[in-house]
């Protein structure tokens, strides 16, 4: 009954470019409560929405013991906003039911930063240029793991000091001014350890095909190890302490946003809590 409604709210989210396990993920959550409530679209009403909710916060979860996750939930209630927004737009409804509803958000865990003196014994910590390379990439750039996984030769413009992200997240395109450091590193992995290929990607694995983005993880570890470090830190990790440390160093949060490829600001404000300590210059890494 709802399979044409569903299929339509999959390929918007297909259109608007958001990754392969929303596309999936969030039609399901969609599917799932067309299913409970049983109504056609200009039938359902808060009522039938809060009922849904009551009823995720009982419903087992399908994949194990126990319930629901907060989090889990939480995507139910985002697929809802997104579909009855798309609705709207689409004229199959007249009123947005969600529109005035309030939910609570799941509790997050706090993510781990590093200091600006871990981030320099990362790099001092290094033993090959392309050790230095992905922390320039994933740090002094801000990139996320699958960013610079997808980097090619042709996205780094070292007379303009420009790296062109050509596809981040939601597809969305961006433009990021290298520093002296990260110029340095980049061209010392290329110019003295990547090996001549034909390959067009910028990191290479051993056997001289692109990168994985659990294979410069993995690299990260590796560094991890040689340190005294104790924090949990993934490649994502880097990225949260560079918008971190330009906070803290007085940039805007309009610029972070942009240098970090935020779509809206309120993703980049929650740096903004940690600010006023005395740092060493983010260039002298």
């Amino acid at each position: 009954m709802h399979q044409k409604t569903v299929q339509l709210f999959k390929e918007n989210l297909i259109n608007l470019g958001y990754s392969k396990t929303i596309q999936n993920m969030l039609p399901n959550c969609v599917n799932e409560f067309l299913n409970y409530t049983d109504k056609n679209l200009e039938a359902i009403g808060k009522v039938d929405i809060l009922n849904y909710y009551a009823y995720l916060q009982n419903r087992p979860s399908k994949r194990g013991s126990g319930g629901l996750s907060e989090s889990y939930i939480y995507h139910h209630v985002y697929a809802l906003k997104l579909f009855f927004s798309f609705q709207l737009e689409t004229r199959k409804i007249s009123i947005n039911p969600i529109s005035t509803l309030e939910f609570a958000t799941p509790k997050s865990m706090p993510r781990p930063t590093l200091t600006q003196n871990e981030v320099k014994a990362l790099f001092e910590a290094c033993k090959t240029y392309k050790e230095r390379c992905i922390l320039s990439l994933c740090y002094g750039l801000g990139l996320r793991r699958t960013e610079a996984e997808k980097l090619n030769l042709k996205d780094i413009h070292f007379k303009t000091k420009l790296l062109y992200v050509r596809r981040g997240k939601n597809n969305k395109r961006r433009v990021i001014p290298m520093n002296k450091a990260v110029i340095k590193n980049l061209k010392n992995y290329l110019e003295k350890e990547r090996k001549s290929t034909k390959q067009i990607a910028l990191l290479l694995n051993k056997t001289g095909n692109r990168a994985s983005g659990n294979s410069l993880n993995n690299t990260l570890k590796t560094i991890l190890k040689r340190t005294q470090i104790q924090k949990p830190i993934t490649l994502h990790c880097l990225r949260h302490s560079i918008a971190t440390h330009l906070l803290e160093n007085g940039l805007p949060v309009e610029f972070v946003r942009d240098f970090l490829g935020h779509k809206h600001l309120e993703s980049t404000q929650i740096y903004t809590r940690v600010k006023n300590r005395k740092l060493w210059t983010l260039n002298s890494i």
